[in-house]
């Protein structure tokens, strides 16, 4: 148990953030299920904001809403017919020759 005043103080603050993290954290499951039992554009930009939230709010790593994001957007790409994924394309370089 905390001891000093302050101490008291960081727990009271601690139990409170997590009720708000984790309440968050299941609207966003709840939502992520949702969008991916039926894809929608509105359903992806609710789900890219939430995360963006997520993001700000330090509830989720960077690396890990990136993943998120990647992997929604493989679904919503894959499911909207006839989008295709742009490739880059590399132009060749020109070798010269070395004059000796």
């Amino acid at each position: 148990m905390p001891i000093s005043r302050s101490a008291k103080k960081s727990l009271r603050k601690s139990v409170k953030n997590k009720k708000v993290n984790v309440s968050f954290k299941e609207k966003l499951k709840k939502l992520i299920k949702l969008y991916l039992v039926k894809p929608t554009e509105k359903g992806y930009k609710e789900v890219q904001s939430m995360l963006d939230v997520a993001k700000q709010k330090n509830i989720f790593h960077i690396n890990k809403v990136s993943r998120l994001k990647s992997r929604l957007n493989k679904k919503y790409g894959a499911d909207k017919e006839g989008v295709k994924t742009a490739t880059k394309q590399t132009a060749k370089k020109k070798t010269t020759k070395k004059m000796a």
